[in-house]
């Protein structure tokens, strides 16, 4: 996360103005056909499930969104992972992409939870490499520390810790986050961005054409947005339920993978890199030209390909 993403919520108002002062609103399309399967992970209960790759003696690989986020966020990185020979699994948390709702509160417990039952129903076998963008840093935590059996190795994509809600300038960027979500919903819901799904807000990170259309379908989704908000609202209290699991055992392989230059960012990237630090086989990657979003695009799947890979990998030293 970063005020980048925040600003960029605000922007889309203006943006929006301007757009149809100019007679230029057009019409979102309707929803694509989703990729993947709708997965039962209780009674009366799916979750949509991408996965895509060879089935070999290699870990599957389970990737978390993050916060806006869902399997199409990972469309170019399960393109780069297939064509490595990896296989992998995207999903959409509940009331998100092509979820139905789930139970509320959607904290960390209620995701960490689904996931669990959703890893359980997919019939891919354990341990799995976690792989979070973002906010699903959290969730990452917390399922490891409830399932230490099921973990290979981690990778922390520019990854939010439960440890970084106690900073005080994180603590004001996650309050003020939550209230341009709010917001972000509410245009949402009342279709202010269906004219905006296809400029280049719809997909920031840069997505194969069926991932994309699937990105740029959500981004103007009133239920989707909602979900989201409320998700985000929940931080603080994810962070506390994060928090409470041990921190990661050393001995896991960690990968960390951030966005943008570490120069004049460096506390920030401190505290990213921190899991990777405490790890004995820790790897940490600045990617300076990446930006929060376009880290999970196909100009940069490459290095999440090589996380993977070194996590995957037992021997593997810093």
């Amino acid at each position: 996360m970063s005020k980048v993403l925040v600003r960029g919520f605000a922007g889309v108002f203006v943006f929006l103005v301007s757009y149809i002062a100019l007679g230029g609103v057009m019409s979102a399309a309707s929803a694509p056909r989703p990729r993947g399967e709708m997965a039962q992970i209780e009674q009366g209960r799916n979750l949509r499930l991408v996965c895509e790759g060879p089935s070999s003696a290699r870990p599957v690989v389970w990737l978390e969104a993050g916060a806006f986020g869902f399997a199409a966020d990972w469309g170019a990185t399960q393109e780069a992972l297939t064509a490595a020979g990896w296989r992998s699994c995207a999903y959409d948390r509940a009331g998100m992409g092509y979820s139905p709702p789930g139970p509320a509160p959607r904290d960390g417990l209620a995701i960490v939870s689904d996931f669990e039952e959703l890893t359980a129903a997919s019939g891919e076998p354990g341990p799995y490499v976690l792989v979070g963008h973002s906010m699903a840093g959290l969730r990452l935590r917390q399922y490891a520390g409830r399932n230490p059996d099921k973990i290979v190795g981690l990778v922390l994509i520019d990854a939010a810790t439960p440890e970084a809600a106690q900073n005080p300038r994180m603590s004001g960027f996650i309050k003020t986050f939550a209230s341009a979500s709010r917001w972000a919903a509410r245009g949402a819901s009342i279709g202010l961005y269906k004219p905006l799904a296809h400029t280049r807000l719809g997909d920031k990170i840069g997505l194969p054409k069926q991932a994309s259309a699937e990105k740029r379908w959500a981004f103007a989704n009133g239920r989707h947005n909602r979900t989201s908000a409320d998700e985000v609202a929940l931080w603080a209290e994810a962070s506390d339920q994060a928090g409470k699991q041990p921190p990661y055992d050393p001995k896991w392989p960690v990968a960390v993978v951030t966005a943008g230059p570490a120069k004049g960012r460096e506390a920030w990237k401190a505290i990213q890199s921190a899991p990777a630090e405490a790890s004995h086989h820790g790897m940490i990657d600045h990617v300076v030209a990446a930006s929060h979003t376009r880290l999970l695009g196909r100009e940069f799947a490459d290095h999440i390909v090589k996380a993977v890979a070194f996590v995957a990998n037992p021997g593997g030293g810093r």
